[in-house]
């Protein structure tokens, strides 16, 4: 690619927003592209240069940013994360009683969505070819669920109610309703894990007097690619490092105008000599709209850009497994791939 010797650094490491496209958005560092350039991957400099760094954790939510990395490996690990870190989902529903108005396959469609806290990395995969053996599952590949709950009238209520909360009881079936029936030794083994619903106040039917529900499920170990109820993630996602720079000093009302372009902390005001003077503080807040670009005063004064190799990652659990262990389990994923790879090529090189 012919580019000048002052662009090039730029095209090859910064993604460029511009009025009416984005330049640059192709990798191009790749050995032999550049004249003067190295682009030969080097393991001491591939170390050197990247970093994973967190920037928020807590209960069901991280913010982290992997530095010094393609976009094609940042997004395999985003995949990995969606679709092949194992989790546990009831799998398999056995509807001894439904008199609701749910049908059969709706209900068991929703118990099946319900997160299960458990944790995967203590249970096997269940054999497929075992269909036979059981229903019943071991203790060391199934989790047994029961749901039985009747609705009847309340005594207590008031002639005049009108109120299915006050005039029946246990109307309104939650996932606090699901009780853990221990398969096996899984009494004394999970005895501290509180194997359950994630969250207690999942609503899943509503009943009326005279309906009932009484249901075994079998919960499995799994991944999201084969099915969307066993993905740990809620939402697993990377966006570019924004970077925002201003080409001259920005004085006066079109500072004003100008941070106003501009989420809130992207671009501060300062005083100098009296004047209001626009000031780049935190890039990292812009979402990248290109509103400055609108203003034809003001779209010479600004260069949007990303920076092409750093990923900011938002990763939100289903509150299975905490963010930063699923983080964990989906490195051990991406290496087990990688592996999995060498050790293919070295048997085709033997053969």
């Amino acid at each position: 690619m012919a580019a000048s010797t002052k662009n090039v650094e730029e095209i090859r490491s910064r993604v460029i927003l511009e009025e009416f496209g984005v330049k640059n958005v192709h990798t191009t560092d790749f050995p032999g592209n550049y004249p003067g350039y190295d682009d030969t991957w080097n393991l001491g400099r591939f170390k050197k240069n990247f970093s994973i760094d967190v920037v928020q954790l807590d209960k069901n939510n991280m913010e982290f940013d992997m530095v010094g990395i393609d976009a094609a490996i940042a997004n395999a690990f985003r995949r990995i994360l969606l679709a092949e870190v194992p989790t546990m989902a009831i799998e398999k529903v056995f509807i001894y009683n439904n008199t609701s108005i749910v049908q059969d396959e709706v209900l068991a469609h929703r118990l099946g969505l319900i997160p299960i806290r458990a944790d995967p990395r203590l249970f096997e995969f269940r054999n497929s070819g075992e269909e036979t053996a059981a229903e019943e599952g071991s203790e060391i590949d199934t989790i047994q669920l029961q749901l039985k709950v009747k609705c009847s009238r309340n005594p207590r209520a008031s002639k005049d109610s009108s109120d299915p909360r006050e005039l029946y009881l246990h109307h309104m079936v939650y996932s606090r309703d699901l009780k853990w029936v221990p398969i096996g030794n899984q009494a004394d083994v999970f005895a501290d894990a509180g194997i359950g619903p994630v969250d207690d106040d999942i609503l899943i039917a509503q009943l009326r007097p005279g309906q009932e529900l009484d249901i075994v499920m079998h919960c499995v170990k799994g991944i999201g690619k084969d099915h969307a109820k066993f993905s740990p993630v809620a939402t697993a996602s990377y966006r570019l490092l924004p970077e925002v720079t201003l080409l001259e000093q920005v004085e006066g009302e079109k500072a004003e105008r100008i941070q106003r372009c501009f989420p809130r902390g992207v671009i501060e005001l300062e005083e100098h000599n009296g004047q209001k003077v626009a000031k780049v503080v935190n890039s990292r807040l812009d979402t990248c709209s290109r509103e400055v670009l609108r203003h034809d005063d003001l779209k010479n004064l600004v260069k949007l850009g990303r920076i092409r190799d750093h990923f900011i990652f938002t990763v939100e659990s289903t509150g299975i497994l905490q963010p930063d262990v699923l983080v964990t389990e989906a490195i051990k994923v991406l290496m087990s791939k990688c592996q999995r790879f060498l050790s293919e090529l070295d048997s085709t090189d033997m053969d």
